[in-house]
């Protein structure tokens, strides 16, 4: 019976490489933590002030329903609005930064290459950034808000369309050009049935998406609910914001559950 032998080598040069990943990353984590002033005997120093904040949300203003109610609906559809001027720009844009749809030439590597640049960018610009901006040309409101979402959106969504196209069958691709169809009946026979499913649930998850990003986007004055709960925390009504929390986190959840839901559905999982 032979016995395995064991590179004792390999293996201390594989503990030392882990300790010495363990180190640094300690040493960032400590060096990090000077920067950023972490100190949580400060927030145990202040847990009074902290106690007293919680306990000043309690219990929850029911007067502002009827106000909180009408800024979620603006909440939606602004990030509704936002998420299908998204999906309309990105929908081209997947298609052009698709290796498999564009031809093998340079024009077609410049193309692909390009467009993957454009959408990269685009998502390294954040939404606050945009929102910014936007209030800036057209003024405070949701017109700006729903502007920066469907601008921002477009990075992720023309990433995750060009990434569903490109893991496609390629079968009903063959198929359809041996009997000689174009490139654009190729499109939409072969590939498009493929991947409507997957569209759409990437349109559903941006929209939740968007939907969490429109409550912040409302507090640097992009309109809906997030303009509500900053307008209220400047104004030290903590009972009003303690609704507008409550709502938020209903929003979401149930927004999130329901999304799943669809999801699961639509790609059958």
């Amino acid at each position: 019976m032979t016995k395995t032998k064991i590179n004792y080598n390999f293996l201390d040069k594989f503990l030392s490489f882990k300790y010495f990943i363990a180190a640094v990353l300690v040493g960032a984590f400590v060096w990090s933590a000077q920067a950023t002033e972490f100190d949580l005997s400060v927030l145990w120093i202040n847990r009074g002030q902290l106690w007293s904040f919680i306990t000043g949300m309690f219990p929850p203003d029911t007067a502002i329903a009827k106000q909180v109610f009408d800024e979620v609906v603006i909440t939606i559809q602004l990030a509704f609005v936002g998420t299908v001027i998204a999906t309309i720009i990105s929908l081209p844009l997947g298609f052009l930064a698709a290796s498999n749809v564009m031809p093998k030439t340079k024009m077609g590597s410049f193309i692909v290459n390009t467009t993957r640049f454009l959408l990269n960018a685009d998502r390294a610009i954040d939404a606050v950034i945009l929102a910014l901006f936007f209030a800036g040309a057209v003024g405070l409101g949701p017109f700006a808000g729903t502007l920066a979402l469907a601008i921002h959106s477009v990075g992720m969504l023309g990433k995750l369309f060009f990434e569903a196209i490109e893991s496609i069958d390629k079968g009903p691709v063959e198929a359809v050009e041996s009997a000689g169809a174009g490139k654009l009946s190729v499109i939409r026979w072969a590939m498009i049935p493929q991947v409507i499913p997957y569209f759409i649930t990437y349109f559903l998850f941006r929209f939740e998406l968007n939907i969490r990003a429109a409550v912040v986007l409302g507090v640097v004055g992009a309109g809906g609910i997030g303009f509500l709960l900053q307008s209220y925390m400047k104004l030290f009504q903590y009972q009003k914001t303690c609704t507008v929390v409550l709502v938020i986190l209903v929003l979401v959840m149930g927004l999130d559950y329901l999304s799943t839901k669809l999801r699961q559905r639509l790609i059958g999982s």
